[in-house]
C-alpha cells in the first residue's frame, strides 16, 4: 500500500503563481530592452559552481551561507548565491574574449539565509558587468545603465556614489592607519552607521578601532551631495590623488545626462573585493535599503588570475525591485480581454472547436469548456475567468454561418457571421472593456 506523501516545500522555497511570475517577467523585458540600448551580450553562468570558486569571493565561511553539497564524484560544489562570480569566471577563463566585453544576465540565485518577510532562499537578480577597462567610463556606462533601467520601469532614484580607494587614501594620509585589515574594519564600521546608527557602531568597534579614529571617519561618512558641495565644505579631500578620479566620473554622468546622481562618502558596501567606485540606488520614497549596488571589483578577476582586466558592474534584487513597483501602483496590470466560445449542445462541438482555433490563430485568447458540461455551466465557467464576450455556438445559427455574441458586461446578444468574426471582436469588445474598466 502507497504511502502519503507529505506535501511541503522546504523553508524558505515558495511555488511561484501567475500574477509573481507576470511581475517577474516585466521586470525581465524592461531590463533587456535597456541591455539592447547599451549592447550588453545577454548570457547565463551555470547555476552549479565549485565550491572554491564561490570561496574566491567570500572566503570559506561562505559555505554557512549558501547550497553546498558534496555530488555523486564526491566534488565539493554549490548553488550560485550571486551572478557576478559567474560571469567573472566565465570571462577569466576565455582568453579569446575580445575586451571590453559587457555582459548582462537575469536569472535566480540561491541563498541560506534566515527567511522572513518578502525573503526567501531562492530570488532573482539582475546583473550587468562591463569587463577588460580600468578606466572610470566604464564605471559611468555602468551607473548610466541603472539610471535608464529604473527610469523605464516608472522609478524616481537617486544614485549615491563614493570611491573606496579615495576612503582608503583618506584613512592612510590623514588618518594614519596603514594596517589593512584595520582599514576593512573601519568600512565595515561606516557600513553598518545607517541601519545602527553613529552610537551604536562606535561601541561595537571600541575594541577594534581607536574611537576618536572612527569617529572622524563617520564624520566625513556623513557628508553627501554635489562633488562641488564636498570639495567646499571639506577640503582636505582636494588633495588626495583619487578626488579627481571621481570628479572625472560626476563629469561623465553629467555628460551622459544622469542627473539622479550624486556623491555620498558613506556609501562603502560591505563586500571587501570592491577595489574602487561604489554605489547604491535607492528611492528616496520608500522606507527600504538599496534597490541597486555596484562598483568596481579588479580584486576578482585578479584573484581569478587575470590582472590584466578589470571589472565594474551592478546587480539588483528582482523581488525587492517588485516590492518598490507595488508600492507606487506601477505593477497595476490591465487584463487582456478573453472570448469565451461555448456550445449549446455536443452536435456542434466540432463547429466550436473550429472556430476557438481560428480565433487563437488569428490572435485572439480563446477559452471554452473541455469538459464537456451543459450550456448553463459553460456560461458560468466563462464569467470565472473574466471573459469579455462569449460566443455561443448552436446548431440553427451554425446552418446559416452565424453565431451569436453576448455581452458577459450586461448580458445583450447580438447575431454574427462566422466569417467575419474575427476581424470584429476587437471592434466589439473595445466599448466593452472600457465599460468594465470603468463600473
Amino acid at each position: 500500500m502507497l504511502s502519503i506523501v507529505k506535501l511541503e516545500l522546504p523553508r524558505g522555497m515558495r511555488d511561484l503563481e501567475y500574477e509573481e511570475l507576470y511581475n517577474i517577467n516585466y521586470i525581465e523585458e524592461k531590463f533587456v530592452e535597456t541591455t539592447t540600448l547599451f549592447n550588453f551580450k545577454f548570457m547565463e553562468p551555470s547555476p552549479i559552481e565549485m565550491l572554491s570558486t564561490l570561496e574566491t569571493k567570500s572566503g570559506a565561511t561562505i559555505s554557512n551561507e549558501i547550497y553546498s553539497f558534496s555530488d555523486k564524484g564526491d566534488r565539493k560544489v554549490a548553488l550560485r548565491f550571486d551572478l557576478t562570480i559567474g560571469l567573472t569566471r566565465f570571462v577569466a577563463a576565455r582568453r579569446d574574449l575580445k575586451m571590453p566585453a559587457k555582459l548582462a544576465t537575469f536569472a535566480g540565485v540561491w541563498r541560506y539565509d534566515e527567511p522572513q518577510a518578502g525573503r526567501y532562499r531562492y530570488f532573482h537578480q539582475w546583473d550587468i558587468e562591463i569587463y577588460g577597462s580600468f578606466g572610470h567610463e566604464s564605471d559611468a556606462e555602468i551607473i548610466e545603465f541603472v539610471s535608464v533601467f529604473l527610469k523605464k520601469l516608472g522609478l524616481n532614484v537617486r544614485i549615491e556614489i563614493n570611491d573606496r580607494q579615495l576612503m582608503e587614501e583618506f584613512v592612510r594620509n590623514h588618518l594614519g592607519i596603514e594596517d589593512e585589515n584595520e582599514i576593512l574594519e573601519m568600512f565595515r564600521a561606516i557600513d553598518k552607521v545607517p541601519k545602527k546608527g553613529t552610537k551604536a557602531v562606535l561601541e561595537e568597534y571600541k575594541n577594534k578601532v581607536e574611537y576618536s579614529t572612527l569617529q572622524r571617519l563617520i564624520d566625513l561618512s556623513a557628508r553627501s551631495g554635489t562633488i562641488d558641495k564636498i570639495a567646499d565644505s571639506y577640503r582636505d579631500l582636494q588633495d588626495l590623488a583619487n578626488w579627481s578620479k571621481l570628479a572625472e566620473l560626476m563629469d561623465s554622468l553629467k555628460a551622459r545626462r544622469v542627473t539622479n546622481a550624486q556623491v555620498n562618502l558613506g556609501i562603502v558596501r560591505g563586500l571587501d573585493y570592491y577595489s574602487g567606485l561604489v554605489f547604491e540606488a535607492f528611492d528616496p520614497s520608500l522606507e527600504m535599503g538599496a534597490l541597486v549596488g555596484g562598483g568596481r571589483y579588479d580584486k576578482l578577476t585578479a584573484a581569478f588570475g587575470r590582472k590584466d582586466i578589470g571589472a565594474t558592474g551592478a546587480a539588483g534584487g528582482v523581488e525587492r525591485l517588485i516590492i518598490a513597483l507595488q508600492k507606487h501602483g506601477i505593477l497595476k496590470r490591465e487584463p487582456k480581454p478573453i472570448v469565451y466560445v461555448a456550445f449549446s449542445t455536443k452536435d456542434v462541438c466540432k463547429n466550436t472547436l473550429e472556430l476557438v482555433s481560428n480565433l487563437r490563430n488569428s490572435g485572439v485568447i480563446t477559452e471554452y469548456d473541455v469538459q464537456g458540461r451543459i450550456l448553463r455551466k459553460q456560461l458560468d465557467d466563462a464569467s470565472t475567468k473574466g471573459a469579455l464576450i462569449t460566443i455561443i455556438v448552436a446548431p440553427d445559427e451554425i446552418k446559416n454561418g452565424q453565431v451569436t455574441v453576448r455581452s458577459m458586461t450586461d448580458g445583450s446578444e447580438s447575431k454574427h457571421a462566422i466569417d467575419d468574426l474575427a476581424k470584429n471582436l476587437n471592434d466589439m469588445m473595445l466599448p466593452l472593456q472600457r465599460r468594465r474598466q470603468n463600473s
